[in-house]
């Protein structure tokens, strides 16, 4: 890991002539700022990782009774190929932001939020275990698939936990976010737009809360029904898994606890939380595939209330 390479990278990004993040920069300094990690995978692991997504969309289709296929796209990465594969999705989700917020903030668009995309990119890197890559605000392109194999492999040692077990564990928590993308094809469509709508008012000094809170309940049933269905489709003992990762999700010192409020990781907890609360309680009381109607369309998505109250969604929508 070399810090002041790093550091230098982004002291001497100039943010280009709009003021917008450089996103050349960011590779440069999120890349040096981490150990890449060892890659060299036998035939025979590769092929573990393609077996456990394939049994995994198994499982999640028989108990979900949901209609989706998987990505082509199923990428084995080390930790700066998940960076070079990350930066141009960021780049990508990041341009409304750019454009948007830059109209009324022209400062807040500059180098200090490259110098922060960096240290975001370089802190994701170390932490992600794997990741279903939607394809927000592309122009076409196929969905994916990420596994960071270095994180997977470190992670099952530091929570002594069985590594093959732990990785297909991994595999049934990304397919089951591909699951819910196939079974929601207006899903992506309607994140973009309220992203849109909420960045347009930000931009001409207002706050649109009511499309930051859509977003944010969204996220919550996204990250909530996908805890619902791999908890519910793994075909193997899980609760050890379960608690071990969820100590690390609240775990690290206080530069931890810093570095996870600045890149909205204790957000993301909270969503797994009450996302994860509603369906349980949702699926226990009409069974697991009631819990999908929860993708029909944009209207049966529960609302902020109803996610703390599951008996008034099903009230409503009553699957």
């Amino acid at each position: 890991m070399d810090i002041q390479r790093s550091v230098r990278a982004v002291a001497a990004a100039s943010g280009g002539e709009s003021g917008g993040i450089d996103w050349d920069a960011v590779a440069t300094a999120a890349g040096s700022a981490i150990d890449a990690g060892a890659l060299g995978l036998p035939d025979a692991e590769r092929t573990s990782y393609a077996t456990d997504v394939r049994d995994a969309r198994n499982r999640l289709q028989s108990v979900g009774g949901l209609d989706f296929d998987v990505p082509e796209t199923v990428e084995v990465q080390n930790r700066r190929h998940w960076i070079d594969a990350n930066v141009a999705t960021f780049r990508r989700v990041m341009r409304p932001v750019e454009s948007e917020v830059s109209v009324a903030f022209p400062a807040a668009v500059s180098v200090v939020n490259t110098g922060s995309m960096a240290a975001a990119l370089s802190v994701l890197a170390s932490r992600v275990l794997g990741q279903y890559d939607p394809r927000l605000f592309a122009d076409g392109g196929a969905h994916g698939l990420y596994f960071v194999h270095p994180n997977i492999v470190d992670t099952a040692a530091t929570l002594g936990v069985d590594y093959p077990r732990f990785r297909r564990w991994i595999a049934f928590h990304e397919v089951a976010h591909a699951a819910e993308f196939g079974a929601a094809p207006w899903l992506s469509e309607y994140l973009e737009s309220r992203t849109e709508e909420a960045l347009e008012t930000l931009s001409r000094g207002g706050f649109d809360r009511d499309a930051f809170r859509d977003l944010d309940v969204t996220m919550t049933a996204v990250e909530g029904y996908a805890e619902l269905l791999m908890d519910r489709a793994f075909d193997a003992e899980y609760a050890d898994l379960r608690r071990k990762l969820d100590a690390r999700r609240r775990g690290g010192g206080p530069l931890a606890t810093i570095v996870r409020r600045v890149l909205g990781l204790g957000m993301k907890r909270r969503q797994y939380e009450r996302g994860a609360a509603f369906f349980d309680a949702v699926a226990d009381q009409r069974g697991v595939a009631a819990a999908a109607e929860v993708w029909e369309t944009p209207e049966t998505l529960p609302t902020d209330a109803e996610i703390d109250d599951p008996a008034r969604w099903l009230a409503r929508v009553d699957p």
